[in-house]
């Protein structure tokens, strides 16, 4: 059984959580859920480190960091086979997802040692000669970070290393679904010179999770996951710092310059792939695609094959390239929503079955434009193909949408680019390929229903601190 990790010691319950694989239901681990008793230790912990956490050297930070780093580097196959165990993920994207997590400590180490301020001269009028500001990031207070479960790695590791990085204590709350690589995590870090009470990681029930967000000793919280539960958790607490990263149903465009067989192979190769790699469960799957209609007769034609080439199964299988959702609930809901698109009128090209806990790959041609699958974010293997007539249309087309968090845009045509840059309304644009490219030091967050604030290392470090400013008369 695994233990909650709080103020860096491994502490058991009796009140037992068995974390089960999506694939098969075979059981993949057990936690023991942590106690009211032993998460107000968490939060008491956090609180009273926080002036001890702020003033740490860099040096001693950042070691910290690069020690989980090198760690989740020795141990990578081990924690591959966990992420796959406890969500389902084939075990090829597992491994993605732990070189990307050891990435993330690595470049939050980096972070730590050349997070400075600035010095801002202060003699550009008459009443400031003489006189210096020096400005510093100071963390705002302890961190309630609140983690998904389809990237039950990496997700905690954006938490985690950016609040150890600018010196703020956190708990973590990992999804009950996926509690293991969290876990894990805390573990890791208990290895590490860190003070007591720094990093936390109690596994909770999601109805008592609202007893860690009001509490008053934890005034940021970072929330990643669906938009009702975000947008409750911040109109809940006005006064605290709260970053929501909500996901969307991201877009992806197809321009007429896009006309070679080489360019429209590997947009429909691109698209197939991060449609459906996570079984379409991650915020910026590809779920719209907007194809210009002097490509749309074989652009449909090489996409449906690209769908149809990928393997489908058993995520242990090291050639698996979509597993199950995360539960049979799960797949029901995407069964419902494609079921309702068939019957208000969509095409069919694709897919459309479900085994269990598992869905084919699908598309959908022609799909009215009230039905959830266009409206809604269906974090599913599904996708929508939608013939569109020049580029003012396609971008109308994007911007028609709740959410914004990244869009793709498939063209050689830089003014295009640059177009895409001015008017789509969304946190993030990929030319050149699709709007599931993440890099983990960039700034990554959405706009309108897809949250606010930004993760990304060097993002939310400045999300997680505040300016203090010294003026020095010299």
């Amino acid at each position: 059984m695994q233990p909650n990790w709080i103020a860096g010691k491994p502490v058991g319950s009796d009140d037992i959580l068995d974390v089960v694989h999506p694939w098969d239901g075979r059981l993949a681990g057990r936690v023991g859920l942590a106690t009211p008793q032993q998460t107000e230790e968490a939060v008491a912990a956090a609180d009273a480190v926080c002036r001890e956490a702020a003033a740490l050297p860099a040096h001693v930070r950042a070691a910290a960091l690069d020690h989980v780093q090198r760690r989740l580097t020795e141990r990578a196959d081990e924690i591959a086979r966990l992420i796959t165990a406890e969500s389902g993920k084939p075990l090829k994207w597992a491994r993605v997802e732990v070189t990307r997590a050891a990435s993330v400590f690595r470049l939050a180490s980096e972070e730590a040692r050349r997070w400075s301020g600035e010095l801002q001269r202060l003699d550009t009028d008459p009443g400031g000669v003489g006189r210096i500001a020096m400005i510093q990031r100071v963390p705002r207070g302890p961190v309630l970070g609140v983690a998904p479960f389809n990237f039950p790695l990496n997700l905690v590791a954006h938490k985690l290393a950016p609040a150890v990085a600018v010196g703020a204590p956190i708990v973590v709350k990992p999804a009950p679904k996926t509690p293991l690589s969290a876990l894990l995590l805390g573990e890791l870090f208990a290895e590490t010179e860190l003070p007591s009470g720094m990093v936390s990681v109690v596994v909770v029930p999601n109805e008592r999770a609202g007893d860690l967000v009001a509490d008053p000793r934890l005034p940021v919280v970072s929330f990643t996951g669906s938009g009702p539960v975000g947008w409750g958790i911040r109109d809940a607490v006005p006064r605290k710092h709260v970053t929501l990263e909500l996901g969307g149903n991201a877009a992806a465009v197809v321009c007429a310059d896009w006309a070679s067989d080489a360019d429209l192979d590997r947009a429909a190769s691109r698209i197939a792939t991060f449609a459906n790699y996570q079984a379409g469960q991650s915020c910026i799957s590809v779920q719209r695609v907007f194809v210009d209609r002097t490509l749309a007769g074989p652009f449909a034609d090489r996409l449906v094959a690209a769908v149809r080439a990928l393997r489908v199964g058993d995520p242990w299988d090291e050639t698996t390239d979509v597993g199950p959702l995360i539960d049979v609930v799960a797949a029901e809901r995407v069964e419902a929503w494609v079921g309702e698109a068939v019957t208000a009128g969509a095409t069919l090209l694709t897919g459309g079955v479900r085994d269990n806990s598992a869905f084919a790959p699908t598309v959908l041609a022609d799909v009215p434009p009230h039905v959830k699958v266009s409206k809604e974010e269906i974090f599913g293997p599904v996708l929508t193909v939608t013939t569109i007539d020049g580029v003012d249309a396609a971008f109308a087309a994007v911007n028609d949408s709740r959410y914004g968090l990244q869009a793709g845009i498939f063209t050689h045509d830089i003014r295009v680019a640059m177009r895409a840059q001015a008017e789509l309304e969304v946190g993030g644009i990929i030319v050149g390929d699709v709007p599931s490219y993440r890099a983990d030091q960039m700034p990554y967050g959405g706009v309108k229903e897809s949250g606010v604030g930004r993760e990304g290392v060097r993002s939310a470090m400045e999300d997680l601190t505040h300016e203090r400013v010294m003026v020095l008369a010299v």
